[in-house]
């Protein structure tokens, strides 16, 4: 193994010092260029050691290397090429430091170990290859393939900073949040800056976002690595050479966190335990939500609103586009469009009705105009590198933009909200935050900002300025809504965003190829840590036919943000904007996302205070399946619904595939045993659902908006199982954060049976107390005749079993155990 981590090593020599030659060539031809600025310094061996708490410190006599572990499964790397480390600040992570068992440092005669209980960080003393090590199994999850190493960077000063390792041959990667194309990114080199890609097509890249961090399975095992650099980032796996995974930036420090699974799972738990997880949102945010650029005048948002009243398809929030605003100037009202906003607001929310405003960071040039006055007296917008403020021309014209990584500025931001608030303005929208600039495509390099003190430029700001306008937009609103909770979304972000906004994938196109794309693009920033994700529905440019229109509305009920939005020059793109049958099956699968609502509020707490995911692609389910690791098109929402969304024009059947388990198909309740593959239906009024076995699915009555009923009782439907499963109910008061008090109420259901009984049992932590009394159980597939209902210890008389043999009973909501007996 040593052997050939050294023939690796010396072939990277080789290749470097090649690469090197044609590079002096080409800079001795220009002689402004400093020649060191080409080369690239490598560790050597390593020389020292020092041990300081839960950080040990490598140097090879100048460079120094800290390895600090987090946890028994996390273990952070730092380079200094010469010996200083940058200060120890991150947006990204607010606490670096968790629960550590047992650590150790042990001296061996080729490598330093640190060893915790789960894993051990191998420092070859030889050469300064890191490598981690599975302590249970022995394999060696992720080692270098060459030290790593940096160029000095003369032009802005700091270093390039490189990490190249090992890429081995049945290795597959995940991850790395919004990005076009396969859901493996295995022979894929990516760029992350985040850009306004407008109509973006497969394969793109650079978009809107950035995530720093991926996942490889190698030998069966996971393991992530978090590549926390602000800086413009690289990562390459396996496509220059297909032996080698290499991350690498444009500035800053060479600083990760190697995460240890083994279970795919595990480490988006881990990731999520570093980078935070959303907040609960509330729960109107959930339901199905209406949006173009633009909605106006007033008269055209009333008319809109009234078509999902009377056409009786559910419908929680409509949006405003910048045309709402006086001139594209951020926080005023165009009185001509809304001559009283305050008095519409008020009535859409009469009928159920919240309603979104879009808000931008271009902030107009204009003395007359109160937002620029402050800003510009306060001195809150940016500076170019000779003091002249940072200027350019976005909707409004031209501009200033607010430094959102100065906490005086986020504070500034984040007031400015009190009169929309006051208005009744539910939902914030924070759009062309890349940042966007029209002409030259976003701010110059050299724009400085304050970085919450640790100065920088752009360079090192522009990747964070998207989640830091968006993060004082959520502080703002949960001061200014005291303890309701803040719905807001963002354009752009950089991983950890999630504690602040939920993100959609910004201008895509109305064409089957990217209903594809937004299928792939959810399941990736689902993995990648930002729960809350959802597409465009129907396409933002471009003109869908029904079809399309209506199986993206079918994908987008199991979308965590259900939001369809359409550009200006397109047609009306509403749910019955296409004329039946399209608007009868769209107000079907609507409703469908309503019915599930209680589901779908669980699974997003499961993600809240969990760590797990909402949406789960099959390589997560099986990672040990290779075949799995292609498999992009179906997914599991929760761990409970299998969604497979029909991608083809035309298509009237389709191939899916169970993981295995059984599986119960949600239309028919035809039961299928999973690890096989199945050819299904799918006409236009059904996409394939199938849900697992032994699961207990509470559902609610239809409603046009959530909170228009009262809930009476909740249905709760069982799927029969001859081996045990759990299933997870979570219910509050929906847009509190009282939660936090532990008002709230966690219900746990375990479902087993056999061929003679059926038992199902519940247990409930919390303190809430909901409405209803009842439950209104539905238990689906029973192998035997039912003979008695026992709940608790009363026997349950007035049971009826369907024509479907679905037997039907009634319980008190706070049951310990439901027995079903033979007869």
């Amino acid at each position: 193994m040593e052997e050939d981590l050294n023939k690796d090593f010396e072939i990277s020599e080789i290749n470097d010092n090649r690469q090197l030659e044609e590079e002096t060539v080409q800079h001795l031809n220009n002689p402004v260029t400093d020649l060191k600025a080409i080369v690239k310094q490598y560790l050597t061996s390593v020389k020292s050691v020092k041990k300081e708490g839960n950080r040990f410190y490598f140097s090879d006599g100048e460079a120094v290397v800290e390895v600090r572990v987090v946890s028994d499964e996390t273990i952070r790397v730092r380079l200094a090429p010469h010996g200083v480390f940058l200060a120890d600040f991150s947006y990204a992570v607010e606490q670096v430091d968790q629960k550590v068992t047992t650590f150790r440092l042990q001296d061996t005669p080729d490598a330093y170990l640190i060893e915790t209980n789960t894993i051990t960080c191998r420092v070859s003393k030889a050469d300064f290859l890191i490598s981690f090590i599975d302590n249970i199994t022995g394999i060696v999850t992720s080692s270098d393939a060459s030290p790593m190493h940096w160029e000095e960077n003369v032009e802005f000063g700091g270093y390039y900073v490189f990490a190249t390792k090992q890429c081995h041959p049945e290795e597959n990667f995940f991850g790395l949040g919004d990005k076009s194309g396969n859901l493996n990114l295995r022979g894929r080199k990516f760029t992350n800056w985040n850009t306004d890609a407008y109509s973006y097509g497969w394969d793109q890249d650079p978009l809107y976002r950035t995530i720093p961090f991926y996942m490889g399975i190698n030998q069966g095992e996971t393991y992530g690595i978090f590549f926390d650099n602000t800086f413009k980032s690289y990562f390459d796996f396996g496509m220059e050479d297909n032996a080698k995974t290499s991350f690498w930036a444009d500035g800053g420090e060479l600083q990760y966190y190697y995460i240890h699974g083994p279970h795919m799972m595990d480490v988006v738990k881990r990731y999520q335990s570093l980078t935070g997880t959303h907040q609960m949102p509330p729960q109107w945010a959930i339901g199905y939500h209406q949006c173009r650029w633009s909605y106006y005048p007033e008269s055209k948002v009333r008319e809109i609103v009234d078509g999902f009243r009377s056409q009786q398809i559910p419908c929680d929030a409509i949006y405003l586009d910048i045309d709402y605003m006086d001139g594209y100037r951020c926080f005023t009202w165009n009185k001509k469009y809304f001559p009283d906003p305050k008095k519409m607001i008020k009535d859409l929310a009469n009928v159920g009705m919240k309603t979104v405003v879009m808000i931008d960071p271009g902030i107009k040039v204009d003395d007359n105009y109160w937002v620029f006055k402050e800003g510009k007296e306060k001195n809150y917008f940016c500076r170019r590198s000779d003091d002249y403020f940072m200027e350019g021309h976005v909707w409004p014209g031209r501009c200033q933009f607010p430094d959102f990584t100065n906490p005086e500025v986020r504070e500034w931001w984040g007031g400015l909200y009190k009169e929309l608030v006051d208005m009744g303005v539910a939902g914030f929208w924070n759009d062309m935050n890349e940042p966007a600039v029209f002409g030259s495509g976003t701010f110059p390099n050299d724009v400085r900002h304050n970085y919450d003190g640790y100065r920088g430029s752009h360079r090192k700001a522009h990747n964070i300025y998207g989640m830091q306008m968006v993060r004082s937009t959520y502080e703002g609103l949960k001061k200014l809504q005291r303890n309701k909770r803040p719905f807001t979304i963002t354009r752009a972000g950089y991983s950890g965003m999630q504690r602040y906004a939920s993100v959609w994938t910004g201008d895509n196109v109305a064409t089957w190829e990217h209903l594809k794309i937004a299928n792939i693009q959810c399941q990736r920033m689902s993995i990648s840590g930002v729960p809350f994700c959802g597409t465009d529905i129907g396409g933002f440019s471009g003109e869908p036919d029904g079809e399309l229109f209506t199986r993206w509305i079918q994908l987008g009920v199991f979308s965590p943000f259900m939001r369809a939005h359409s550009a200006g020059d397109t047609r009306e793109r509403e749910p019955w904007s296409f004329g039946e049958p399209f608007t009868s099956v769209n107000r079907k699968f609507i409703e469908l996302r309503y019915k599930l609502m209680p589901y779908i509020y669980s699974v997003f707490w499961e993600h809240h205070r969990y760590g797990f995911p909402i949406l789960r692609p099959l390589a997560m389910l099986e990672q040990d399946i290779l075949s799995n690791h292609f498999r992009q098109d179906e997914f599991t929402f929760g761990d409970k619904i299998l969604v497979c969304p029909v991608l083809e024009q035309g298509a009237t059947s389709r191939r899916i595939y169970l993981p295995k388990g059984k599986w119960f198909n949600y239309w028919t309740l035809e039961l299928l045993e999973g690890g096989n593959e199945y050819m299904v239906d799918t006409p236009l009024d059904t996409m394939p659902l199938f849900v697992r076995a032994g699961t207990v699915m509470p559902e609610y009555p239809v409603m046009q908006y959530v909170g228009e009923k009262n809930i009476d009782e909740v249905w709760l439907n069982v799927y029969y199982s001859d081996y045990e499963v759990n299933s997870f109910m979570y219910e509050d008061h929906g847009d509190t954060f009282a939660y936090e008090q532990d008002i709230y109420l966690e219900k746990k259901f375990s479902a087993k049976g056999n061929d003679s009984s059926f038992t199902i049992e519940q247990t409930i932590d919390g303190l809430y107390t909901p409405n209803y009394e009842l439950y209104d159980f539905r238990i689906i597939a029973l192998p035997f005749n039912v003979g008695k209902v026992w709940v608790d210890d009363k026997e349950v008389s007035d049971f009826v079993v369907n024509e479907r043999g679905i037997l039907r009973f009634k319980s008190n909501k706070n049951f310990s155990k439901i027995k079903i007996i033979k007869g």
